[in-house]
């Protein structure tokens, strides 16, 4: 991580402190950016660890590649909450704590003796909780556990991905864990902010089902504006056209044209103008008429163009473009690397923040922490008295390496 003696800038969030009792991955990916930007992050997993550090193979010694993409910057101690005595060490951390993010079922915080509205908020009136769940706590499917590909189907996502003519396809990354994480993250900072006004903090809630409903763009506003039931439409854009990936003498291309001048210049790099006057591409909605022919047309020409030299020339020209890569490919890539948008230092490999602060930049100071690394630390500087710590180590309430 940082070099030893690096000086490293005091993030947009120092000062924060975060109590993380989130896993697996929208919790854990907010918590991340929160930690990237400066704030103090404890990550409280139960002694028996975080799930994910088993989501293998690969692992990076016994711990799992997918845990460590969403867990630097954090500081790890291992308590078991459904024990009375590791609950008393969480609400020691709590003391002083800005924020709270848990996704836990609905219900589990309650039972424990510390919901927000009866517990919390009447003990830390200004601190933020973040709750992360899967349908919300009420409502028909309230308190149910969400999972990221099950949301992707009953929230519609699958239904508009894929082939035209295949089945349903879930999206090949966890996007609706991912997009809640940042939503998470987003009303963490609108409640951080609000309090800065009022002194007081808030319960922010975000369930996955409403973070999935609301990635239906273009979807939903095209069913309330023509009550046709969205289709599959392969890599194609349902409002736009030449708004899809086309066969080249290579590789495949995106094109992603959204509008006439775009088009015309498309056209005349590939020396066929006329395309561009002909009446059936003269629009986008006489072009959304006519795709398959145009289609056909633009790959007749395409043809004799290799994909990277073409991607190059056409975003050159102003039409937005780009070659298919590969994962591989896109960690090579020099503008990935221009972008710093890989950390790799001392065993550690991660993506770096995409958030770039002129002043107080993202930094990155530690590597995600083995299961209760920081445990007899975070706990001596709580005050906890040695013996009782090790009482709770004996008992198997706390974890500590050693």
């Amino acid at each position: 991580m940082n070099a030893p003696h690096e000086h490293v800038p005091a993030g947009a969030l120092a000062g924060l402190k975060v109590v993380d009792l989130s896993r697996v991955l929208g919790g854990p990916y907010c918590t991340q950016a929160l930690a990237d930007h400066g704030a103090h992050v404890i990550k409280v997993e139960p002694p028996d660890g975080d799930e994910t550090r088993g989501w293998g193979p690969p692992f990076l010694g016994d711990t799992a590649w997918y845990f460590v993409g969403v867990n630097r910057n954090k500081t790890g101690i291992a308590l078991d909450l459904s024990r009375d005595e590791g609950r008393a060490i969480l609400w020691r951390l709590l003391e002083d704590a800005d924020v709270l993010v848990e996704n836990f079922k609905p219900g589990t915080l309650a039972r424990w003796g510390m919901d927000y509205e009866r517990d919390l908020r009447p003990r830390f009136p200004r601190l933020i909780h973040c709750a992360v769940t899967g349908f919300g706590a009420d409502g028909p499917l309230g308190g149910r556990p969400g999972y990221d590909a099950v949301i992707q189907a009953m929230a519609g996502l699958m239904s508009v991905n894929g082939e035209r003519d295949g089945d349903a396809t879930r999206i090949g990354l966890p996007i609706v864990d991912m997009v809640t994480g940042l939503n998470a993250l987003a009303g963490i900072l609108l409640a951080l902010a609000e309090r800065e006004k009022s002194g007081h903090g808030q319960s922010v809630d975000v369930a996955l089902y409403d973070c999935g409903v609301s990635l239906l763009h273009p979807h939903l506003p095209n069913f309330f504006g023509s009550g046709r039931v969205p289709a599959r439409s392969g890599n194609a854009h349902p409002n736009i056209t030449p708004y899809d990936s086309y066969r080249t003498a290579t590789a495949p291309i995106f094109l992603a044209v959204g509008n006439d001048r775009q088009f015309a210049r498309l056209c005349a790099h590939l020396g066929a103008p006329e395309l561009a006057n002909d009446p059936r591409f003269a629009d986008n909605r006489s072009r959304c008429a006519h795709r398959a022919e145009l289609k056909a047309a633009l790959e007749a020409r395409l043809a004799a163009h290799a994909c990277e030299p073409l991607a190059r020339e056409l975003i050159d020209a102003g039409v937005p473009c780009g070659p298919v890569r590969t994962v591989d490919e896109v960690v090579r890539d020099p503008h990935t690397l221009h972008r710093n948008l890989l950390v790799e230092r001392d065993g550690y490999r991660g993506t770096a923040s995409p958030i770039k602060l002129s002043r107080t930049p993202a930094t990155y100071r530690s590597a995600p922490p083995a299961l209760g690394a920081d445990t007899r630390a975070v706990l001596d500087r709580l005050g906890v008295d040695p013996a009782l710590q090790q009482q709770l180590l004996d008992a198997g309430v706390l974890k500590a390496p050693g």
